[in-house]
């Protein structure tokens, strides 16, 4: 193991295995990024599945290799509450929540993608979600052309689903809140016209197979533990509240695992204690 790889665990927490299982990864990515420069890499899975870690671990052993390498993810390009709110009061209160396709600044995310297409140099957003609210722009990353643009998201390389899925509420949230599916088939169409078209800047695509829906929330509150330890957010949501909060990402979750794993480029199958189980793919 390289010095940066165990300093990398070591600051995440993980085991080295982690190392030797990402090893085929990262040299398919490295053979990837220097055949096709720039590179547009996405990572999608489900909340709390490892994407920024394993986006983190990615763009470190990148740079080992002398390439230009930054990180985004769909997260900073939330809408600001004032935006959101608007978007609510127009279409349908649930708006005002961040998650779903429909509360992202689309147009800067294709903005962003298309400087980095350019070589032009760029500014990746950050959002704040202590605050529920956008970085100001003085605290956003500035960046010269890269080689390898590393995209995160929870919903990336998801398409949107046919008409008759929507008819049937899927849980409470959608049985008391949508009970119309005026909403739900919203964000569907905001996923058809504002992010298919973001998804098809992605040159690959690697998928973190959760495997079950019923393992994401026990994975939120790790999360918002360990932001909590971390003192990066101010207030803890509660269980009652991280279950009612993974509800808005539920639909399009497990639509994603039942699609993506025909779609991507690899797929790392993950345990419940988040462990990469098998791994497939890597082809070029």
């Amino acid at each position: 193991m390289e010095p940066w790889q165990r300093q990398f665990c070591e600051s995440h927490k993980l085991e080295p295995q982690y190392v030797q299982l990402l090893g085929p990864v990262s040299k398919w990515l490295a053979e990837q990024a220097k055949q096709n420069s720039p590179l547009c890499l996405g990572i999608s899975g489900s909340q709390g599945s490892g994407k920024s870690t394993l986006a983190g671990y990615l763009k470190a052993a990148l740079v080992q290799q002398g390439l230009r390498v930054e990180c985004v993810s769909l997260d900073d390009f939330y809408l600001s509450r004032a935006e959101r709110a608007k978007r609510a009061d127009a279409m349908h209160p649930l708006f005002q929540t961040r998650g779903v396709p429909g509360t992202h600044d689309t147009a800067l995310a294709a903005e962003v993608l298309a400087r980095f297409r350019a070589q032009q140099s760029l500014t990746l957003p950050r959002f704040d979600k202590s605050m529920d609210e956008p970085f100001s722009s003085a605290y956003w990353q500035h960046c010269n052309s890269l080689d390898v643009l590393i995209f995160e998201g929870w919903c990336l390389g998801v398409k949107e689903q046919p008409a008759q899925s929507l008819t049937c509420p899927i849980n409470l949230l959608e049985q008391e809140q949508d009970p119309d599916g005026s909403y739900r088939h919203s964000v569907n169409d905001f996923l058809k016209a504002d992010y298919q078209p973001l998804f098809a800047q992605l040159d690959k695509l690697i998928f973190l197979n959760a495997g079950d829906f019923s393992h994401v929330a026990r994975w939120r509150l790790e999360q918002e533990q360990k932001l909590r330890l971390s003192g990066t957010q101010s207030r803890r949501m509660s269980k009652q509240e991280i279950t009612q909060f993974v509800q808005f990402f539920q639909r399009l979750t497990q639509w994603g695992l039942q699609t993506l794993p025909g779609q991507c480029d690899v797929e790392l199958r993950l345990s419940a204690q988040r462990e990469i189980l098998s791994m497939s793919g890597l082809h070029n």
